[in-house]
């Protein structure tokens, strides 16, 4: 016959008098694979534990209590654990002294040397929809997969964080974050504040690769090594001269103030002899001249939008690290006390200026061109 014993709201089964107790606790291995365990003590200690588990002696055995909060406490082998008001799941493997580590901040004494990232996530019950990264100092972080291995013999402790999955994309310039390994073409130039249908040569740029061209439809991997930027520029450029179209008053557009904050440049507007002139500090030119920075500045027509803005200056004069001479740089333009020497680089007739959807944003686009075009990129 059962009876049943109160100690204040608890109610626990016992067998008569003399009797054995019988209770049953979930014990997990290095795997996290949990199997019931009898044990005839409501009050054990790790070493009842451990001897319950099937370990034959409590020597190099690690007893961890899972509590309710999912944290892991260290269970000593000459502690008492009250199973009647405690959880009754436990980590109990023949072990090295625990390791110490943190999952997003929570820490957790880990029995073994080597962890897998599946188990990281089940100990720190990381949804599926998010990547656990193994945070190191001076390094990149590293990406750990479910079948990676990490090994916690080091010094400190060691932490993981998960986020969700994040790819970068550089558009123009425009470094993106996205949260999908896919994205179209047309998605990503919108993305980035520049209109798909302005008519553009585009080229994706894979370390170690020619670059390719795409159209808009063209499906972007994130995944695939290498990934490094999509190229714009606008249809039919070509080396030539054209006339400036005169000047009547200044403007600056908000998409073009947007678009040079987002580039995080240094600009600024000023007026010289009575012209005009956008300045950007500190422009960044591809590998094959012989300075990787240079000021470039576009000298803005008075009726801008309406009127198109024609080539770019630079100061100092770009030069090839290679020697040979670039051709149509023949314009000059004085900022600030300093002679800047311009690029002649006009628009073809298969896409000329358009006031409507043309901005410094697509200027740009097209000094990018210009320059990239000089060193073969």
């Amino acid at each position: 016959m059962q009876t049943t014993t109160s100690t204040g709201d608890d109610r626990i089964p016992t067998e008569d008098v003399g009797a054995a107790i019988h209770h049953t606790i979930n014990v997990a291995d290095q795997t996290l694979t949990y199997r019931q365990v009898s044990i005839d003590d409501l009050t054990p200690t790790g070493a009842q534990l451990a001897i319950a588990a099937g370990f034959k002696s409590v020597d190099g055995v690690s007893v961890l209590q899972v509590l309710a909060t999912g944290d892991l406490e260290d269970v000593r082998p000459n502690e008492t654990v009250d199973l009647r008001r405690e959880a009754g799941r436990f980590v109990i493997v023949e072990s090295d002294p625990a390791y110490r580590l943190t999952i997003d901040n929570q820490r957790f004494d880990w029995p073994c040397r080597i962890v897998s990232g599946g188990l990281l996530r089940k100990l720190g019950q990381v949804p599926a929809d998010k990547v656990i990264y193994f945070e190191r100092q001076d390094q990149l972080d590293r990406q750990v997969d479910d079948q990676d291995l990490v090994d916690l013999d080091a010094a400190g402790v060691e932490s993981f964080v998960s986020r969700k999955p994040a790819w970068k994309l550089n558009v123009q310039g425009v470094m993106l974050e996205l949260f999908a390994p896919t994205i179209v073409v047309r998605e990503a130039l919108i993305e980035a504040g520049f209109n798909p249908d302005q008519g553009w040569h585009i080229f994706l740029k894979v370390v170690g690769q020619q670059k390719q061209p795409v159209e808009l439809t063209t499906v972007i991997d994130l995944r695939t090594p290498g990934i490094e930027k999509l190229r714009l520029t606008p249809k039919d450029v070509n080396n030539g001269e054209a006339p400036v179209v005169p000047r009547r008053t200044f403007a600056l557009l908000d998409i073009d103030e947007a678009h040079l904050n987002r580039l995080g440049l240094k600009w600024e507007t000023l007026v010289e002899a009575e012209r005009r002139w956008l300045l950007l500090h500190d422009y960044p030119l591809p590998v094959g001249y012989t300075v990787s920075h240079s000021k470039v500045a576009l000298e803005i027509p008075p009726t801008y939008p309406g009127a198109q803005i024609y080539g770019f200056y630079a100061y100092p004069p770009l030069a090839l690290s290679s020697g040979r001479v670039i051709a149509s740089t023949q314009l000059r333009g004085v900022l600030l006390g300093a002679e800047y020497h311009g690029w002649s680089r006009n628009r073809g007739p298969a896409a000329p200026w358009d006031a409507n959807t043309d901005s410094v944003v697509t200027q740009l686009a097209l000094v990018d061109a210009a320059l990239a075009k000089e060193v073969d990129e």
